[in-house]
Parts: structure tokens; sequence; C-alpha cells
């Protein structure tokens, strides 16, 4: 029987991450999406996805958030750089990813999934980990960085209730 499994990348590969934080019904809240597909089904974490060629990571981050939630913001300042290195079942390297989140300021729109999610929604900051949502890694220390960075250049809020 040939073996089918894809080979790894042979060189890491840039993403964004769209990373919203806003004043909602009292509390700092985020978008995160629950993932429909591998990798990572079932998970919850942050919209985002591949950096086209021509865009800036900032760029690619408001675009991925708007197609996975129909969101729209505006990019704001880079929060950190995520270094993703998953490992096949035998420990060997399956690929490579430098994940770019930044801040983006809401402007308008519901978080609704899109086809490569299950569900999408604000979610409070300080209960994020109190919720029994199963996160990706760092999520939860993303989520208070974006907080701290949103509070220092906060923008209007969405009227839109917490679910």
């Amino acid at each position: 029987m040939t073996d089918i499994t894809p080979a790894p990348p042979r060189r890491p590969i840039l993403g964004a991450l769209g990373v919203v934080c806003t004043h909602i019904e009292g509390e700092d809240c985020v978008i995160l999406v629950k993932r429909k597909n591998p990798p990572n089904a079932g998970t919850w974490g942050f919209p985002g996805g591949h950096v086209e060629l021509g865009e800036t990571a900032a760029e690619a981050a408001a675009r991925e958030l708007f197609e996975e939630t129909g969101v729209i913001a505006e990019p704001g300042a880079q929060l950190m750089t995520l270094d993703v290195i998953p490992r096949n079942a035998d420990g060997t390297v399956g690929g490579q990813y430098f994940l770019v989140a930044t801040l983006c300021h809401y402007m308008s729109g519901q978080p609704v999934p899109d086809d490569d999610a299950l569900e999408a929604r604000w979610v409070p900051v300080v209960r994020i980990e109190d919720l029994g949502l199963e996160l990706l890694d760092r999520v939860a220390d993303l989520a208070r960085l974006a907080q701290i960075a949103w509070r220092e250049e906060p923008r209007v809020a969405p009227n839109a209730p917490i679910t």
C-alpha cells in the first residue's frame, strides 16, 4: 500500500491571526472560532490563515477575520509572532508556521462561522479559561495581551450580546 501522507513543507509558512478585542455588556471580549477541519478540528482559536503574496501580515489578519467571521475590523499593532512546529506521531517535524497575531479594531458585523468553522463568537477575556472550551495553545495568553493593547487604544464597541 502506498503512503499518501503529504510531505511537510520544506520551509516555514507565514500565517496571520486577526485578534479583535472590544467591550461588550461590561466585559472585554475577543472573537474566537471553533475549527471544523484538521488540523485542530474542534478546538477554539483566533481567526487566521495564510498571508497572500503582496499583502502584509496585518492586511491578511483583517482579511482572514472577515472571511472566517464576517466581522470587519481595522488592523492595528502586531501583538506577537507564534512559532508553531507540529510533530507527527513518530516525533518528526510535521511542518512549521510563523503566525503573526495582529490586534484588529472592531468596525462592524457579528461573528458568524464560515465553511471552515463550526462556531464563531465573542468570548469574555476574564472567563476564557473557565468556559470549558478546548483552546489551542497560547489562546488565553494572546487574549490577555490583546486586552492590554486594546485598552491602550480602545475603539467603538459593538452592541452585541455575549453568547
